[in-house]
């Protein structure tokens, strides 16, 4: 029997002025089923918000290194997204600057375009540890974190399903603060998770080479575009950094 990589399966089955409103439903149109619509339209990543950093230049893997993952597929840059095409098993890339561990939220857009698995496997520090955001697992549709007090996201109250299409691309956003982990898609928030006196971490395995930061796909060929992060108010005493492991 395969071993999933990041998961276990479970033992049991306002009135808006018109010019906003035109920018907004330009942002909104560009969710549509065309696999290559123009970049930076993430609906949650408003260009005239500066605190918004962009972690991808649309043109190379400046800031990224392609994951030692075993049988990874070739990554590429085309067409202003990163490709990642299916590999043995996991594929993906992992950002090498810093960034916060907590008290920040990322954006990005991800599309799968072939395979049945996860499309987008978002590891993301929570403070001195790590944690992995799940969209697509299993046959194609659970979405969850891993892991909560040891506990898979096929098995922690994360646990969510919901219909992925191919070759279309959903938003997705994360945020992440000393109480809480809590992750939308498109605009319907899938995960509030408090994590108040709950152990986080990562599934032990491959998985955890993905960290601080590091976008996965699992036996499928996905597509990734418009990555950008932005800090939300500092709590005080809390860690600001956190450092890419040594090389």
């Amino acid at each position: 029997m395969n071993t999933h990589p990041c998961f276990t399966l479970p033992t049991r089955c306002v009135v808006v002025p018109m010019a906003a409103c035109g920018m907004l439903l330009l942002g909104l149109g560009a969710s549509a089923a065309d696999p290559l619509p123009p970049a930076n339209t993430n609906a949650f990543t408003a260009q005239v918000d500066p605190a918004w950093r962009t972690l991808f230049d649309g043109k190379t893997l400046s800031g990224w290194k392609v994951t030692g993952f075993a049988g990874h597929g070739e990554v590429e840059v085309k067409e202003g997204r990163i490709v990642l095409p299916m590999g043995a098993m996991l594929t993906g890339v992992t950002y090498t600057n810093e960034l916060p561990k907590l008290d920040y939220e990322v954006s990005l857009e991800a599309m799968k375009i072939e395979g049945s698995d996860f499309f987008c496997g978002l590891t993301f520090p929570v403070s001195n540890a790590f944690c992995s955001l799940i969209v697509g697992g299993w046959g194609g549709g659970l979405v969850g974190l891993s892991s909560i007090d040891g506990y898979d996201a096929s098995e922690n109250e994360t646990t969510r399903f919901m219909s992925f299409e191919k070759n279309r691309w959903y938003a997705i956003r994360l945020k992440v603060t000393k109480e809480r982990i809590e992750a939308w898609i498109d605009k319907e928030r899938m995960i509030n998770q408090s994590i108040v006196d709950r152990r986080i971490s990562l599934r032990a395995g491959e998985i955890e080479a993905s960290v601080p930061l590091g976008i996965a796909t699992y036996q499928v060929t996905g597509a990734l575009r418009d990555l950008k992060i932005r800090p939300l108010a500092p709590v005080p005493g809390s860690p600001e950094t956190a450092r890419p492991p040594a090389q």
